[in-house]
């Protein structure tokens, strides 16, 4: 799974799993231009995380939920590493906050989905345009958009069930010009997202119920992304792959 000598854009790519996509595609021998919005310093870890191991990589600022810093990014991926990009990964997104359908209001709402599927149209749509036959997006959708989520993630569940409608549309409208566009739907993964917001006894359930006995790593979905992202996966698209430990099935 060889990715020598191709740009790759991973948004919100300094922790978690962007951190691990942007190391393992790296390692696979691509060019990474690492996003991230407020943690420079995360941002610095994972350039320099790249670089040690030989690695090629450059850390831009933006928020991927406005057109401005979406162009941004790919007129400085354009500047520094030529007019071809060969694979976006977007990754960013988060939960911002478990709310149940009276706690909501509009604000929220908008925010939770900009954040999510607005980030993933805004950058595919600025991208697109600059990648050749060959090329590939993939997005980070969630097993939520599968299910539901749990307790008080309506919002963010239907903007990821938005990825992954979207994803089989643009692997309908980009495939004619040989950009194959897939999603992940990754289940309970070890992130900081789960420390955050679903409780230790809950993720001890998950560990104890699912049939690989343990939570997913980033690593997990890194070497999915990686896989996506090559010519290995010529003729996968339009695919949303679940990676739950057996979780879920669809």
């Amino acid at each position: 799974m060889t990715l020598d000598g191709k740009t790759v854009i991973v948004t919100g790519g300094t922790r978690d799993i962007g951190r691990s996509c942007s190391i393992k595609l790296a390692q696979a021998g691509a060019k990474i231009v690492v996003n991230y919005l407020n943690n420079k310093t995360a941002g610095d870890e994972t350039v320099a995380a790249i670089e040690k191991a030989g690695g090629t990589a450059i850390l831009v600022k933006g928020d991927m939920t406005k057109k401005s810093d979406v162009d941004n990014l790919v007129a400085v991926t354009r500047k520094t590493f030529g007019d071809t990009i060969h694979a976006l990964v977007n990754n960013v997104g988060g939960l911002v906050a478990r709310k149940k359908l009276e706690e909501m209001d509009e604000e929220f709402l908008n925010h939770v989905m900009a954040l999510n599927f607005n980030s993933t149209f805004l950058t595919t749509q600025a991208v697109a345009p600059h990648m050749p036959k060959g090329s590939s997006i993939v997005n980070l959708a969630s097993l939520a958009g599968r299910d539901g989520g749990g307790g008080g993630a309506s919002a963010y569940a239907t903007s990821k069930a938005a990825v992954m409608t979207f994803t089989r549309s643009m692997a309908k409208e980009l495939g004619p010009q040989g950009i194959r566009v897939n999603a992940l739907c990754p289940g309970m993964i070890d992130t900081t997202f789960h420390d955050t917001f679903t409780p230790d006894e809950a993720r001890r359930g998950v560990e104890a119920s699912v049939p690989m006995r343990r939570q997913g790593h980033p690593d997990d979905c890194a070497d999915l992304v990686v896989f996506l992202a090559s010519d290995t996966s010529a003729y996968i698209t339009g695919a949303n792959i679940d990676i739950n430990g057996g979780m879920f099935f669809s």
